[in-house]
């Protein structure tokens, strides 16, 4: 049932942003992962369950799977998908209550100072339900969306682990939702890579390598354990791979290496707690060419507001869990809708606060 939204990797090659605009693969991962951050910041302040950001955020990338950045603002899209999860999640809020609080974020503003009646927030309401046309027929009105959430708690209950691995695996599959993984592998591959990851993490860097731990049959007993205070088990070290009896080919994406370059991209000085997993070297027998580059070194686009930050904002914000920066505001993009044109009025352009 959910074979259309499972793409190949190289699918990231070919996406309506890349082919159609003048968009990288890694500048368009860069927006991903703002947007993402975006919808989580927006869904936490409405009060959401994770559940529904979630959902929010793996509809987000479905989207931009046949839809491009460039013609669709990636704040928009997020906001929508934020508003379609609160119906389809029961967790309803009310439109311009949606709206204003996105406002809210979009201008760096407290949400108390955001007037309900403003024409800011008529306008924000006005693409909210524009953009949610679109999203509904991107996602053919499919809006299933497992969590590798779930697979991880059953690898929980499987296996007894230190509480560091399942602390530092439910972060990373957190994590994952500002990677297209979603869309690209099932949430079982993606819950067992997080889980391996957080293993890898925690047991340290003399610990059992990727390598070992996704291999397809257990490392010979006879080859030198390396030089540990505490060395891992192997039978626990290769848990996740054994409970779901994986095949050759799912072991292979079962190495995170998605996962790594994304950490590896942010900036150690405003994540410094990403440092355990930059660490972890790939597998060996990943070849594929690399998807991220260092988000310090993304180009940006050419048009600025000129506009300064309201005061007491700062322009510091999470690229992940961990933080990160963040340009400087850019312009409100109204997604294109010809058929649909926005009344002229409406059309006021007005700072916008990158918070993603």
């Amino acid at each position: 049932m959910q074979s259309q939204w499972v793409f190949p990797v190289s699918a990231l090659q070919l996406t309506p942003s890349v082919v159609t605009s003048s968009y990288t693969v890694a500048k368009e991962l860069y927006d991903r992962s703002r947007g993402v951050e975006f919808l989580f910041r927006l869904g936490s302040s409405l009060g959401l369950p994770t559940s529904a950001m979630f959902t929010a955020a793996t509809w987000f990338h479905r989207f931009f799977m046949r839809y491009s950045m460039e013609d669709y603002h990636r704040q928009d899209v997020a906001a929508s998908c934020i508003f379609l999860a609160t119906k389809t999640e029961e967790c309803g809020r009310k439109l311009r209550d949606v709206a204003r609080v996105c406002q809210a974020k979009i201008t760096g503003k407290d949400v108390s100072l955001i007037h309900s009646e403003s024409p800011e927030v008529d306008q924000l309401q006005n693409v909210i339900l524009l953009t949610e046309e679109v999203l509904l027929e991107a996602l053919c009105f499919d809006f299933v969306a497992p969590s590798p959430h779930a697979e991880l708690i059953d690898l929980f209950d499987a296996y007894h682990e230190d509480s560091r691995v399942y602390d530092y695996a439910w972060s990373i599959a957190h994590d994952s939702y500002r990677t297209p993984l979603c869309v690209l592998f099932p949430p079982r591959i993606i819950a067992s890579a997080c889980y391996v990851l957080a293993q890898r993490a925690v047991d340290g860097p003399h610990s059992a390598s990727l390598d070992a731990r996704i291999s397809a049959s257990p490392p010979s007993a006879s080859l030198p354990t390396p030089p540990s205070h505490k060395p891992a088990s192997p039978d626990a070290s290769r848990f996740a791979v054994e409970y779901y009896g994986f095949t050759e080919d799912d072991i292979a994406k079962v190495s995170g290496n998605i996962l790594l370059e994304y950490y590896s991209a942010q900036d150690m000085q405003n994540a410094p707690h990403v440092a355990p997993l930059t660490m972890i070297s790939p597998p060996t027998s990943s070849l594929r060419p690399t998807l991220y580059e260092p988000f310090s070194q993304v180009p940006q686009p050419l048009f600025q507001s000129a506009s300064v930050p309201p005061a007491g904002t700062s322009n510091r914000t999470p690229i992940s869990s961990y933080g990160g920066n963040t340009p400087a505001k850019t312009p409100l993009h109204v997604a294109e809708q010809p058929e649909r044109a926005i009344p002229e009025p409406a059309k006021k352009v007005i700072g916008r606060l990158d918070l993603s």
